[in-house]
């Protein structure tokens, strides 16, 4: 400890560690009821966090929802994804399973938080298995030009079309 004080530190460098995790939260202005409000912000937390890990070449393994209601309380639930991905499909299933097991009759929610944990490469781990639903694989190959698109003209040019009933 007392090299260390002084400035020796035998320890390797690391040049950039990439982050464990990562959220996105959305914070409404009133006490939010509309389901179908609540889910388009949800999705667009999704979407979000699903650029901005690939953005990362990262693939999470688990999902947290974090739901702050009117008096205040917060409900918490986490997820294990079946298979490590950053696609947002993937995501978004997991993370509306979630909010379905909550089962929120007419709460009052002031903020929706959304953590993609155990973050880890995306080369590092099982590869990713060929789906034969030619739907899905059209999904998967949209999502390098839809990141461009966003990362070029704006993260919010290129959503779906459900994120953008987001009340404020």
């Amino acid at each position: 400890m007392g090299d260390r004080t002084r400035g020796i530190d035998p320890r390797a460098i690391t040049a950039h560690r990439m982050p464990q995790s990562t959220s996105a939260f959305h914070a409404y202005n009133r006490d939010m009821y509309d389901p179908a409000l609540i889910r388009a912000g949800l999705l667009d937390l999704v979407v979000t966090l699903a650029e901005r890990i690939r953005r990362r070449e990262q693939t999470a393994r688990r999902m947290t929802l974090s739901v702050r209601l009117a008096d205040g309380s917060t409900v918490d639930r986490t997820r294990a994804l079946p298979q490590p991905s950053a696609h947002t499909e993937d995501l978004r299933a997991v993370v509306f399973r979630i909010l379905d097991s909550m089962a929120f009759q007419r709460a009052r929610i002031r903020r929706i938080t959304l953590t993609a944990e155990d973050l880890h490469p995306a080369d590092e781990g099982p590869g990713t298995q060929i789906s034969l639903d030619p739907a899905r694989e059209n999904r998967l190959s949209l999502e390098p030009v839809l990141d461009h698109l966003n990362a070029r003209w704006g993260h919010t040019v290129v959503r779906p079309a459900g994120a953008y009933r987001r009340a404020s």
